[in-house]
């Protein structure tokens, strides 16, 4: 019994790979959305004198909004594979960054929400910008998801707090 209960933890050791298929998608849709952020910056950039400066400000902040998700996207597919499948080898490399020293499940919480906030901040100040053309239900339901964001993100840190304390306060 003791050989099949071994087998099955090994089994279930192993089966954190399957993760792995996710996180190459996860690459592949943010080297989408930086050809999608070159064409937006090429459209920006050829019909810079015909926009007003509203219509510029909302280009500029959907490239702001993009730069935003590829570091969602970032944050996900390293420090996912690196809390969930396996430790990536650079330990010694210059480029290392800094976030992956203190990364773990709890962490990686913290800044999936705040990236969350941000771009929902981000696409926020575009309909404030654009508010005569964004309805009004349109526009409060995106005050109302911020808002539940927010909320989330102050729950998420209090109750990471909280842990840590509990944590601090059992090793002691």
């Amino acid at each position: 019994m003791y050989k099949i209960e071994k087998q099955v933890e090994r089994f279930i050791f192993f089966s954190r790979w399957i993760q792995l298929p996710v996180y190459l998608g996860l690459i592949i849709t943010s080297i989408l959305y930086a050809v999608k952020f070159m064409m937006q910056l090429w459209n920006l950039i050829s019909n810079f004198s015909s926009l007003n400066e509203n219509m510029i400000m909302l280009s500029v902040l959907g490239l702001i909004d993009i730069s935003m998700v590829i570091n969602l996207l970032v944050v996900v597919f390293i420090g996912g594979y690196w809390t969930f499948v396996s430790k990536i080898e650079f330990d010694s490399h210059v480029d290392k960054p800094d976030w992956l020293n203190k990364i773990n499940a709890s962490t990686l919480k913290i800044k999936l929400i705040i990236s969350l906030v941000s771009i929902s901040g981000v696409h926020l100040l575009k309909t404030f910008i654009d508010i005569h053309n964004i309805p009004l239900q349109d526009a409060l339901l995106q005050i109302g998801i911020h808002i539940v964001f927010i909320i989330s993100a102050v729950l998420l840190a209090w109750a990471d707090k909280i842990m840590h304390f509990q944590e601090v306060s059992d090793s002691h």
